[in-house]
């Protein structure tokens, strides 16, 4: 009788302490095994009609096509360098991929996609945006004196290269304000991040960085008007005002930034680094960020898509030896709206 009611009162006591114990921002939901894929990945794309998720393995000199109601490969494109960005169009069903090594821009189309024309940029050809009301890619490549590092804008109607914009080094992520008609670009090498107006297809503004540097992935949050910028030296996330680049906070981050995500449900920000972490933040009403805490993965786990239709984040877990590569699926923490 007396154990029990000793029970009861640490019960009564730790309840309170129990029940205030926030839910971790990212839980495993399952892994998808790639058999026969090795190396790291770099951007992803998904087709959520078709429940579809493309996966750039570069490593692998390929792109996987997984189908998310069976987690099995539907297909892997291969003849590829170094597969980078991604990007699926719906309205026209088609996919679109930078290739760093063969300088190119690739477009694939049909059931099973197959090779539907391609384009030659230069090398290092990396992360690209669409923006569905002009029907264009922005898309990033070159970087040395041989490649001068630029963004090509692609007409996807004729494929073909309508613009060209010259910025100081390679150009990283590429994020886009559909209701502002801008494009954001991250400028690594020169510590800044560019803004190229659509209605005047110029550039607008650079915005040079002071808390950190070295800025590989971006994350456009709309309803907070804010751009927020993953830097490696030192690992810093920081919040840019969208509308003038100025600072409005930072907090620490892992070191390799090199995916981004904003999560508008939850008001959360995901930062994936190759050291192995995927970090979460909580923006506060005035714009603050707030450590959530650290997602272990796997060294050389880079990046990733979150997909805020489905809740979830895909993580790219490279493969070696006989290890194949894997794609982590995770769930937000909570269904809590944005505070």
């Amino acid at each position: 009788m007396q154990r029990t009611a000793v029970s009861l009162a640490l019960f009564v006591l730790c309840a309170p302490f129990c029940q205030a114990q926030p839910k971790a921002p990212l839980t495993l939901q399952q892994t998808i095994l790639l058999p026969g894929v090795t190396g790291k990945f770099d951007h992803f794309a998904v087709d959520t009609e078709r429940n579809l998720l493309f996966a750039a393995a570069t490593g692998n000199h390929s792109v996987e096509v997984i189908d998310l109601k069976t987690n099995k490969v539907r297909q892997s494109i291969t003849g590829l360098g170094k597969p980078h960005g991604l990007e699926w169009v719906a309205a026209t069903g088609s996919l679109y991929v930078a290739d760093g090594a063969l300088g190119e821009l690739r477009v694939y189309s049909g059931t099973p996609l197959a090779l539907a024309g391609k384009l030659k940029l230069s090398d290092d050809a990396d992360d690209m945006v669409y923006d569905e009301a002009s029907h264009s890619l922005f898309v990033g490549h070159g970087g040395d004196a041989a490649n001068p590092p630029k963004i090509a804008v692609v007409d996807t109607v004729h494929f073909s290269i309508v613009a060209s914009f010259s910025v100081a080094t390679h150009p990283e992520a590429l994020e886009i304000d559909p209701g502002g008609r801008r494009v954001f670009v991250n400028v690594a090498g020169a510590n800044e991040v560019v803004v190229i107006d659509l209605a005047t297809r110029a550039i607008a503004a650079q915005w040079k960085l002071t808390r950190a540097g070295d800025n590989v992935p971006l994350a456009y949050d709309d309803e907070d008007g804010l751009l927020y910028v993953g830097c490696r030296t030192p690992g810093t996330l920081i919040a840019l005002d969208s509308a003038t680049g100025k600072e409005m906070g930072s907090a620490p981050a892992a070191e390799g930034a090199d995916d981004l995500f904003y999560d508008a449900a939850l008001g959360r920000v995901y930062l994936i680094s190759g050291v192995g972490e995927v970090d979460s933040y909580q923006v506060g009403p005035d714009k603050s960020l707030h450590p959530l805490g650290t997602l272990l993965t796997a060294a050389g786990a880079k990046t990733g898509l979150f997909v805020p239709a489905q809740k979830l984040l895909y993580v790219g877990i490279p493969g070696a030896g006989a290890q194949p590569a894997q794609i982590r699926v995770y769930a937000t923490g909570t269904t809590q709206e944005k505070p």
